[in-house]
């Protein structure tokens, strides 16, 4: 199954850990998957989001950054 969210962001971020935890806890009750991809390991990566992490995208689409909007998330999914 393709996750249909993907939080781009890096490790020791805290607005990362609390992007994640609300991106777990939304996933686990809709029945979503998420991937997390670690920005330092991809210079163009590293070069688009460095100053906007976490970066979350729902569908290929970008969605949010710096903070996760539970309610937006869960009517992002239900689409």
């Amino acid at each position: 199954m393709t996750a249909r969210v993907t939080l781009y962001g890096r490790p020791g971020c805290h607005l990362c850990d609390d992007a994640r935890a609300v991106i777990e806890r939304v996933c686990a009750e809709l029945g979503e998957s998420f991937s997390e991809v670690d920005i330092d390991s991809d210079a163009a990566l590293l070069d688009r989001f460095g100053e906007e992490i976490p970066v979350t995208f729902v569908d290929g689409r970008q969605h949010d950054f710096w903070r996760v909007d539970e309610a937006r998330l869960r009517a992002a999914l239900a689409r």
